[in-house]
């Protein structure tokens, strides 16, 4: 994590974006990303104003070992694009996090979150030595249930009242990835959702 002041370090690179931790400067182009993307987030999200004492509560969490963030970055301009957390990392026999995601509405319909995920989750089968992936995501949030399976996720079952959102209980599919399936976020292959 590198929340300070120093200069940011590339964890990654594809082809348009670069993948880094999440630090203190961004909060300010984070937070008016958020602002613009208010209706595209509603209601996959709870959708609040990233307030600096929010942000920094953020950074908090990122800072333990059981949380890593990121952001997805144009190669050209550095500007974000796409953020990504791996969160509830369990270690021991395990070896796993849970995979949470989000565009913002400018640059949505591009490809960058595709590039950019696909970065992160060579990072966590990786450098963070982590053996499963999983992504919940609601049924009715079908960009993102796209974007999993281009990535090779398999569906692995229906998680009812599975998040609170808003002080509503949602719904979730349940997807994962396992850290020698499909090219590790190459593309789908063979994966199986039943309807």
């Amino acid at each position: 994590m590198n929340p300070t002041g120093t200069p940011a370090r590339h964890l990654g690179e594809a082809a348009r974006v670069t993948l880094r931790h999440l630090r203190r400067q961004d909060h300010a182009e984070i937070a008016a990303l958020t602002r613009e993307s208010t209706e595209l987030h509603r209601p996959w999200l709870g959708v609040h104003a990233l307030t600096a004492e929010a942000f920094e509560r953020r950074l908090e969490r990122f800072a333990r070992p059981t949380h890593e963030g990121f952001v997805i970055c144009l190669r050209g301009t550095g500007a974000i694009v796409g953020g990504v957390n791996v969160n509830d990392i369990l270690r021991g026999s395990r070896q796993c996090g849970t995979l949470g995601f989000t565009a913002y509405a400018g640059t949505t319909g591009r490809g960058y979150l595709t590039e950019g995920l696909g970065l992160a989750i060579r990072h966590a089968f990786g450098p963070l030595g982590l053996h499963r992936l999983e992504a919940n995501i609601q049924p009715g949030n079908t960009r993102s249930l796209a974007l999993v399976r281009r990535l090779g996720f398999r569906y692995e079952g229906f998680s009812p009242a599975f998040q609170q959102i808003d002080g509503e209980w949602r719904d979730h599919e349940r997807w994962a990835l396992v850290s020698g399936d499909a090219g590790q976020a190459g593309p789908a292959v063979g994966e199986h959702r039943p309807r």
